[in-house]
């Protein structure tokens, strides 16, 4: 006769895979035991680009709602600065951000505070997130992108 454990959970609470939210689409989860290997990566096989993490997900998607509500002249400073974190030491794109340098006896604004948390994050992020994040720019806003790439386009040759 077989013993029947009493777990003190009635069937009806006990969770199912359905109860639980699936994840997001293009956020990394944790490797499958067929894909585990003590081989050294890369060898004798393509090395796949490193899925986007939850958090900087996140992070993108809070950057692109706010340069949803930027307007036309912050929208231009974050080119700019997009621009010097794509080529940075190009000598046209440092002379730019020493113009914007300013020393300020006022707090920082909204926008500014924003920017901020953009550096951040972006430092953070590995290329395959950065370029990401301007493949999401780019659906958002081709004309932006198209004109960041002619912008980093018009900084070769210059030192």
């Amino acid at each position: 006769m077989a013993t029947q454990q009493w777990t003190g959970v009635p069937d009806c609470c006990t969770p199912s895979p359905e109860d639980f939210p699936s994840v997001p689409q293009g956020v990394a989860s944790p490797p499958s035991l067929e894909n585990l290997s003590c081989a050294s990566p890369g060898a004798g096989q393509a090395r796949q680009p490193e899925p986007i993490s939850y958090v900087t997900l996140q992070e993108q998607r809070c950057v692109l709602s706010w340069f949803q509500g930027w307007t036309a002249t912050q929208r231009e400073r974050f080119l700019q600065d997009l621009l010097g974190k794509a080529v940075p030491g190009k000598v046209c794109t440092l002379l730019d951000a020493l113009s914007t340098l300013q020393v300020k006896d006022r707090l920082p604004n909204i926008f500014e505070c924003q920017l901020r948390l953009w550096t951040q994050w972006f430092e953070s992020w590995a290329e395959e997130e950065r370029n990401h994040f301007l493949h999401m720019l780019e659906e958002r806003d081709p004309v932006f992108v198209a004109h960041f790439y002619s912008s980093v386009a018009g900084t070769a040759g210059r030192d």
